[in-house]
């Protein structure tokens, strides 16, 4: 199975997709190894302990916290992210894991300049290699998507779009 670091942010994003079967959650943790610093699992605590849909998110995945191990790690103090951006990069560099799973978008540049040979992955290009690897199919994942762009305000989100244009063209050539 593949080694995965996952940031909060990511995690609550694929968290809030709650009304479909299955959960995209359950295809991730199915096929890696998920760890996360004890940091991530603060973030959730906190998070799920609102009343939106980023609380549902963070719930949905602290019910799932059996199926991914925490890890606890040293912060570097000069990081300029949260701690839990700040964590996961130094817990998939000191594991050597194959990505890091992160929804930071607005400062993705600086999460990769920090990651020494670990592979940077946003949801939506998990969500298509999902689909690339059979786990689920190319419309679920484009429902997955667009749930996740109205819960997380992704309306406009360039990455979002390159994903569902790659889910659809794979859609077509089914």
């Amino acid at each position: 199975m593949v080694l995965i670091v996952a940031d909060t942010s990511a995690l609550v994003s694929l968290g809030t997709v709650t009304d479909h079967s299955p959960n995209p959650l359950d295809p991730l943790l199915d096929s890696h190894t998920v760890v996360v610093p004890e940091q991530v699992v603060d973030e959730l605590t906190e998070t799920a302990s609102y009343d939106d849909s980023s609380s549902e998110g963070a719930r949905a995945v602290l019910d799932r916290r059996s199926a991914f191990e925490v890890r606890s790690v040293e912060l570097d103090d000069t990081f300029p992210l949260d701690d839990g951006e700040n964590a996961a990069v130094m817990l998939a560099n000191e594991i050597d894991a194959v990505q890091l799973l992160c929804d930071e978008f607005n400062r993705l540049a600086l999460v990769h300049a920090s990651l020494a040979e670990t592979r940077l992955v946003t949801t939506p290009i998990l969500l298509t290699a999902l689909v690339r690897n059979g786990a689920i199919s190319p419309d679920a994942a484009e429902a997955f998507l667009t749930e996740m762009s109205v819960a997380r305000s992704w309306s406009s989100n360039s990455y979002v779009e390159r994903a569902k244009a790659t889910l659809r063209r794979q859609r077509d050539t089914d």
